[in-house]
């Protein structure tokens, strides 16, 4: 018994090991992405509070449409690592060049929206000033878009193949690259004007056309990946196709549509009470988003380890990694969640000098800190339902718990006198955590079963 209960600690330390390995680079790629978006609020509210809120409501809609995007080419993550497991990598490539194609139209689609959002903030009776900086951020923004797309399959393609490191150095020498041209662009520097929110979505399409340039070469340079046949065009099509990437994929990106959108809805309901409101939300909502980038690589790293061993026909080992990687993820959540109760005022500080802005945020803060846990164990959770192919049900799941739940409650706590007074942005921060831990419920109980099938 003793013996067997040693084995059993091993075995958790062993994946423990494995997971935190392939998340790490995951984590440095993810936060060096999601940092594009932390410069470009720190650089604008370095202008104004009125370019910083043309920015955040800007984001608001650039932001699902990126996920969305994101999401459907997410399915290729499992794929490829189902097909690597089951010894068939020379396939990959040919499904990776597939999603190239499945995605043309969706960013011709996307591109139009955004050219044509401005509809969106006169009907959401936008301040004039802060819509005219997002109509002009997210023009600028749509041009990036084609680059995003096809940095995302590769990457992903990597990724399924467990070699996340080359996204992780793409995604630091993003850093610099976005620097520097917000700088040139936000302030007018080299001869150009100066674009103050505006600067911010020319510079972010620059930087995803420079990654979109580095991942292409790294695909093709490196040995590692001519076993996967990306630029072999001769190569036979696998069992696999685009149909099936849809498939999968679509419930990926209308989930984190959904989870985003909930996100945008509330900056576009808060932004008629003004630029200080609305910048404190952005502060909180762009930390957390920071935040976020651990719990969400830990669950990418859980998609590919389940899709491996799934593809190795070891459904035990999939279910070890589950336990191991919602173990750490429930760990590091309660970690993050108490440095941002203890430090929030820095936190807060960091984006801006403003002292209003900087009072508000550190309400809404402390909420954040206990949104993370559940949102870290819900984010979980999906990862591994991934690994499984399992995209459908945690859709649902999804809608429930953000737009059947969180947002109503949140609406009414924050606009109306329903409850009583109205609290502002506060009441949606608290809905968020009341609907991600019905998402952590049902998502957890999902994988529970989907496991014990596979098993």
């Amino acid at each position: 018994m003793i013996s067997t209960n040693r084995n059993q600690l091993r075995l958790y330390k062993i994946e423990a090991r494995m997971l935190i390995a392939l998340a790490a680079p995951i984590l440095a790629a993810q936060l060096a992405q999601q940092s594009l978006a932390f410069i470009d609020t720190v650089m604008a509210g370095r202008v104004s509070a009125t370019d910083l809120a043309g920015v955040a409501v800007g984001g608001s809609i650039w932001i699902p449409v990126f996920l969305f995007i994101y999401g459907v080419l997410l399915a290729l993550t499992p794929m490829v690592a189902q097909l690597h497991g089951a010894g068939k990598t020379a396939e990959t490539g040919p499904l990776a060049r597939r999603g190239l194609a499945v995605s043309i139209p969706l960013i011709i689609i996307m591109m139009v929206v955004l050219q044509n959002s401005n509809f969106i903030f006169i009907k959401m009776a936008v301040e004039p000033q802060i819509a005219i900086i997002a109509s002009n951020y997210l023009k600028a923004i749509s041009w990036g878009l084609p680059a995003l797309a096809v940095f995302f399959l590769l990457r992903n393609l990597s990724e399924g193949l467990g070699l996340a490191r080359p996204s992780m150095v793409i995604g630091l020498i993003s850093i610099p690259i976005n620097m520097t041209v917000n700088y040139i662009f936000i302030y007018g520097k080299l001869g150009f004007p100066a674009m103050g929110g505006v600067g911010c979505g020319w510079a972010s399409t620059i930087t995803l056309w420079c990654m979109c340039g580095c991942m292409l070469l790294t695909i093709w340079r490196i040995r590692k990946y001519s076993m996967t046949n990306f630029f072999n065009l001769g190569k036979k099509r696998g069992i696999e196709g685009g149909a099936q990437l849809l498939r999968l994929g679509l419930p990926i990106g209308f989930a984190l549509l959904v989870e985003s959108s909930i996100f945008a809805m509330i900056a576009l309901f808060l932004s008629p009470l003004g630029a200080l409101t609305v910048a404190s939300h952005q502060i909180t909502l762009n930390y957390s988003a920071m935040v976020f980038m651990i719990p969400l690589s830990i669950s990418f790293a859980i998609t590919i380890r389940v899709g491996h061993a799934i593809g190795k026909q070891r459904p035990e080992r999939a279910q070890l990694v589950n336990k191991v990687g919602l173990f750490i993820n429930t760990v590091m959540a309660t970690l993050t969640a108490t440095f941002t109760l203890i430090f929030a005022q820095q936190i807060a500080g960091i984006y801006t000098h403003d002292g209003a802005v900087i009072n508000i945020a550190i309400g809404l803060l402390y909420l954040n800190a206990f949104y993370q846990i559940s949102d870290a164990f819900q984010v979980g959770a999906a990862g591994a339902l991934r690994g499984y192919k399992d995209t459908r049900t945690p859709l649902i799941i999804v809608i429930i718990a953000y737009w059947v739940i969180g947002m109503p409650l949140g609406y009414s706590l924050a606009l109306t006198d329903f409850w009583g007074t109205p609290i502002g942005a506060k009441g949606f921060w608290i809905s968020l955590i009341i609907g991600l831990s019905v998402a952590a419920v049902l998502l957890g109980n999902r994988l529970y079963q989907v496991s014990r099938k596979k098993g």
